[in-house]
């Protein structure tokens, strides 16, 4: 059986104000057409980017499951963390008509497909994202111990596995933050390792398809899984290659894998360089980070937009050195006049000092505004 591995859509994401609706229409079409030579697609999680997705992402998403639909190809999804359980689950009971799955809350036994190949049946448990105190209270009783999202997670997936007939072939699709998992700045983070599960509750699938952390990666062994994300969705996963999972799942429970590379409509890039070379460059219609590396502070920014129609932010590299950074020493005093102020402020945004051309003209700036201020 061949299946198709993806999650973390975030269909209505914006970044930076930017909206990447026609983005993310571009990458799922070529999921879609990936997805002619599968048995079955696999969507593990974090369809929407937000609870209340805007009507652009529903309709894209509605469009897409359409589009499965008429290729009468088993579909499972479950809900992530970014996800309304609720919302998710509407008109869950006629998609299963199509062949498209939903699952999106805890149930009091996990949902459980069961498809067929030459070879047999194989189980897929969907495990949709739960926070412990759901499984805590459905299962044990709002008064019992607390739970961990390990414990809440192995207590669920534990119950899902007494479903499946010993010596099957067996797949669990999850939303869940494993521990060893490289995370990105565009994932929704959780406090300190509060929600870490460790990956040998799952030992018993024969293929492990996660969402949740955004760069493609496998989890202590080969058959666990994060597919990624299908676009760039921060800055920080300008150098990931994004992907869809392709699983060959043979008779006796192996696995090949293989991944797919996605092409993006505008690929997400960072530039770092001064601002003569950077203005100057072959225009790109990518996404953009441009950081200056300048020692002057430049104020006509926006005429980099012929090289760089699409830039997204510009930064100075001093700022990342300096003002960002939370254990730099800040010495303002109320007594400083505002010159005093200015001049730490300035020596702490550039790491250099004033000259004495800038203080000048610094102190003329004041000296006109109190004249304005007489008048």
């Amino acid at each position: 059986m061949k299946l198709l591995h993806t999650a973390d859509w975030h269909l209505g994401k914006t970044l930076k104000g930017q909206s990447l609706i026609d983005d993310q229409e571009y990458i799922l079409k070529q999921i879609l057409d990936i997805a002619k030579d599968v048995d079955a697609v696999l969507i593990a999680g974090d369809i929407y980017d937000r609870g209340i997705p805007p009507a652009d992402a529903v309709n894209l998403f509605d469009e897409t499951l359409n589009r499965l639909a008429e290729k009468k190809l088993p579909t499972l999804i479950i809900a992530g963390n970014h996800d309304s359980a609720t919302r998710l689950n509407f008109g869950s009971k006629i998609f299963a008509n199509q062949n498209i799955f939903i699952v999106s809350k805890v149930t009091d036994q996990p949902a459980q497909i069961v498809l067929e190949d030459d070879f047999g049946e194989v189980y897929f448990s969907l495990i949709p994202y739960f926070a412990p105190i759901e499984i805590q209270t459905k299962f044990f009783g709002e008064d019992s111990e607390r739970l961990t999202f390990n414990d809440a997670n192995k207590f669920y997936i534990d119950l899902a596995r007494k479903k499946i007939p010993d010596n099957k072939r067996s797949v669990a699709i999850a939303h869940v933050f494993l521990t060893g998992g490289i995370e990105s700045d565009s994932e929704r983070k959780f406090v300190g390792g509060a929600a870490n599960v460790d990956s040998k509750v799952f030992n018993e699938y024969s293929y492990v398809a996660l969402g949740h952390l955004h760069s493609p990666q496998k989890i202590s062994v080969e058959n666990i899984r994060y597919s990624g994300s299908p676009l760039k969705y921060s800055f920080d996963e300008a150098n990931h290659k994004k992907s869809v999972t392709i699983i060959d799942l043979d008779d006796s429970g192996a696995v090949e894998i293989e991944k797919i590379p996605l092409i993006p409509r505008r690929d997400l890039i960072v530039v770092e360089g001064k601002f003569n070379e950077l203005a100057n460059r072959e225009p790109t219609q990518d996404y953009a980070q441009i950081i200056l590396t300048d020692d002057a502070y430049i104020y006509d920014t926006e005429n980099l937009r012929d090289a760089f129609p699409n830039f997204l932010e510009i930064k100075r590299k001093s700022h990342l050195v300096s003002y960002d950074d939370a254990t730099t020493d800040r010495t303002f005093c109320k007594e400083d006049s505002i010159s005093e102020q200015f001049d730490k402020f300035f020596t702490e945004i550039t790491s250099e000092p004033l000259t004495e051309e800038e203080r000048m003209a610094f102190e003329e700036v004041l000296r006109e505004i109190e004249r304005e201020g007489r008048e």
